[in-house]
């Protein structure tokens, strides 16, 4: 196999049961760590407590487990790692790459606005806070004029000017909450993460990613963002847009759903296949040259 040491890894957030765009998700992070010999783990990302649903985790084990996928460690889950992520903010800290912030979430919004249409932290607390303002959150302190790009197995390059794109990002939220993208960096080099294959609602947040790698000294993974599924309206498929969840007697169905999504190109009769024949399939055939260059697609029932 091209990578014997390939491990890769699903990341779902527990906040209501999977659906279509998890699926596809699941699918092409499998696929890629079977097809290449490697290894392929499961972690909850669970860090942000008050969205979490009660039993979501459980829900989304079972329905893995009931379309057929197999993990291959104890599932990690990120409301236990507290720790973990103290000790890298700690070592942030002791490399004064990071620096306390009072700005309330309205003072940001009314700032410059990024290319996105999103506001750009505009430095305010850069240089210490002002007299009287206590600390709310942590932020990194982005270099101006640095580009952070990587070469995306599927999208192609992409590239970023932190400075000017996102501003000097949150890694401690005002909550106390560590920050998903903290948690990811240390999780995906704890669970020693070669290739990162998820959707393509996260490519913004790589290059993010990517700097707190080079500040920590971890090691950066290969990057493969699959296209999103989207509703009707060109929205992302999720619990807000009232995505159908999976049902376990479908599996088959929306199995090949998803293969054809991701470009698979499956034979119409193994849409009336078993379980096994799915699967069967799917690991002799998979490529990921095959995966369109698309950020977003319909989903099926939106197509």
């Amino acid at each position: 196999m091209p990578y014997s040491n390939y491990r890769g890894r699903f990341a779902p957030s527990p906040t209501g049961p999977l659906h279509f765009g998890s699926l596809v998700a699941a699918l092409g992070s499998y696929l890629e760590a079977r097809t290449r010999g490697g290894a392929w783990l499961v972690r909850m990302e669970d860090l942000d407590r008050p969205r979490v649903a009660p039993g979501a985790a459980d829900a989304i084990l079972r329905a893995l487990d009931a379309y057929g996928f197999e993990w291959d460690e104890e599932v990690m889950y990120q409301s236990a790692r507290q720790d973990a992520y103290a000790s890298a903010l700690a070592l942030l800290e002791h490399r004064q790459a990071v620096f306390p912030c009072a700005c309330a979430r309205k003072e940001i919004a009314d700032s410059v606005l990024s290319l996105r249409g999103e506001p750009v932290y505009p430095g305010t607390c850069r240089n210490g806070l002002a007299p009287g303002k206590s600390r709310r959150a942590i932020r990194v302190l982005v270099e101006e004029r640095e580009e952070i790009g990587f070469d995306d197995v599927v999208q192609g390059r992409f590239a970023q000017m932190l400075a000017s794109d996102v501003g000097d990002f949150v890694v401690r939220r005002a909550d106390g909450l560590f920050a998903y993208q903290l948690a990811v960096v240390v999780d995906d080099a704890e669970q020693r993460i070669t290739d990162v294959v998820r959707g393509a609602d996260l490519l913004l947040s790589t290059p993010r990613q990517i700097l707190l790698q080079r500040l920590l000294d971890l090691p950066t993974p290969r990057y493969l963002h699959l296209p999103v599924a989207l509703t009707g309206a060109g929205e992302k498929l999720s619990k807000q847009t009232l995505a159908r969840p999976l049902a376990a007697a479908d599996a088959p169905t929306r199995l090949w759903d998803a293969l054809l999504f991701l470009g698979q190109a499956p034979p119409s009769a193994l849409a009336r296949g078993s379980l096994r024949d799915i699967w069967s399939w799917a690991h002799t055939r998979w490529s990921a040259d095959a995966i369109p260059r698309q950020r977003g697609m319909p989903s099926p029932e939106h197509s």
